[in-house]
């Protein structure tokens, strides 16, 4: 369980593809200081076990699900990608309940930048809409969001500048793919109000 709040920009240092599977080697200093094997990191709102911790890198195996249902399979050595350590229960929860189970890629459709912020709106893969509410919370490669407008189709957040300045969706241009996390909650209201009893 994570919160979607990034504790650092990290970057990619090499992929080793294994047919069905990738093995990732990710460089983030913060998030590696106190990693060991089996640790769970957040990788662009990715879950991911760490297998090979070793200085300020860390190692995991990606499998072929992951790869095909997030934005994961495009990264190359030196993306930078957002990075978040599993959250403790003694701590503060800074954003809202995140899984780090990726419930589909959106892509950029706009980027308005303003004086103080700057809107993003994002085109949403179909069946995605009905889980997003105006002012609820939503995941974008793995930073916590409020939403700020929802129709059938797509979405918008406002980021502020520290979100700008210490996540990739600074960098985020029209067309860019992005991996989305819908609230939890949200899917277990629909499956428990659509259940049936016999």
């Amino acid at each position: 369980m994570f919160t979607g709040i990034v504790e650092e920009r990290g970057e990619v240092v090499a992929i080793e593809e294994r047919g069905d599977s990738a093995r990732v080697v990710i460089r983030g200093p913060v998030v590696t200081s106190d990693a060991r094997p089996g640790d769970s990191i957040a990788v662009n709102g990715v879950c991911l076990t760490v297998v090979d911790p070793g200085g300020d890198t860390f190692a995991a195996d990606v499998m072929a699900e992951t790869l095909s249902r997030s934005s994961l399979g495009a990264l190359r050595a030196g993306s930078p990608v957002n990075l978040e350590r599993a959250a403790r229960l003694d701590s503060r929860i800074g954003g809202h309940l995140v899984q780090g189970h990726v419930d589909g890629v959106a892509e950029v459709e706009s980027v308005h930048p303003s004086e103080h912020w700057t809107t993003v709106a994002f085109a949403l893969p179909e069946g995605l809409a009905r889980y997003i509410v105006e002012k609820g919370s939503i995941t974008v490669d793995g930073v916590s969001l409020t939403v700020v407008s929802v129709d059938d189709r797509s979405f918008s957040v406002s980021l502020i500048p520290t979100t700008l300045a210490e996540t990739t969706l600074g960098s985020r241009k029209v067309g860019d793919r992005v991996n989305i996390e819908v609230d939890v909650i949200a899917k277990y209201v629909e499956r428990l109000a659509s259940w049936r009893t016999t």
